[in-house]
């Protein structure tokens, strides 16, 4: 029996807080978490389901790093969606490249402000 009972949260390093709100909550609508604490630098924690994504305003260990055109084969968080054609138009209208799984599977890859890969399964 495993010890891990769920994925609590993924975290993420942003370098532009009002570019990254932009796009979380902008484009992926993802609701504040308000429980973060007062910390030594600054961020912000959305709520997905029981689970949550964080974003850390911190410097980028790997700024300088060449990241794959593809988000699929770079490491990167998955999130279900409830509605794959509505994602789809709002990263098109907010002019956010995006790509389709390699796999054939209902999926697509885009990237944030910062750079981070992200997929989205329908």
């Amino acid at each position: 029996m495993s010890l891990i009972k769920h994925l609590h949260h993924a975290s993420l390093v942003a370098s532009d807080l009002a570019a990254s709100r932009a796009f979380y909550e902008g484009v992926l609508e993802l609701p504040i978490n308000p429980t973060r604490p007062k910390l030594p630098y600054d961020g912000i924690w959305y709520d997905i389901g029981d689970s949550m994504i964080h974003l850390l305003v911190v410097p980028n260990p790997d700024k300088d790093a060449v990241r794959p055109e593809h988000g699929g084969v770079d490491r990167h968080t998955a999130l279900m969606v409830t509605d794959f054609d509505e994602l789809i138009a709002r990263l098109e209208k907010a002019g956010i490249p995006y790509s389709a799984s390699k796999s054939g599977r209902k999926a697509l890859f885009c990237r944030d402000p910062d750079g981070n890969a992200l997929e989205f399964m329908g």
